[in-house]
């Protein structure tokens, strides 16, 4: 089983980037260190928006345990026995509720949105307690 970024998001980003761009063009009129923010905004969305693009599975899972994704592109695969929890994280802030699935290895926690996962947290704990047993 695999759970991928949404297809919206680094489409989401790369409007951004070019929004960033739209808008120093709109009210920069030769501002340089305005020119200079929007174009590291511009740069810094594109990369992210690459990065959902070239590496789109953020998790996958099989009955030999789980593959995750490190860093910026780097995949670590964790056998079960090395995991020692499998929890959704819950948390209320100004009215708002955030939920991430969140994968203890003992050494590292791993955090993943719904956005991450392009699925809900609570189904994503249920299909890898599925898998594990």
């Amino acid at each position: 089983m695999e759970w991928r970024v949404k297809p919206v998001l680094p489409v989401t980003k790369l409007m951004g980037a070019v929004a960033a761009l739209v808008l120093a063009a709109a009210f920069a009129e030769g501002d340089p260190l305005r020119w200079v923010l929007a174009g590291a905004l511009a740069v810094g969305a594109t990369g992210w928006a690459l990065r959902d693009l070239l590496i789109p599975v953020r998790l996958a899972a099989d009955t030999d345990g789980v593959t995750v994704v490190t860093g910026v592109a780097r995949r670590r695969h964790l056998p079960w026995s090395a995991i020692e929890r499998v929890r959704v994280d819950s948390r209320s802030r100004r009215g708002l509720r955030s939920e991430m699935l969140e994968i203890d290895a003992g050494d590292a926690l791993y955090l993943y949105s719904a956005n991450d996962l392009g699925a809900l947290p609570e189904d994503v704990v249920t299909q890898l307690a599925d898998l594990r047993s």
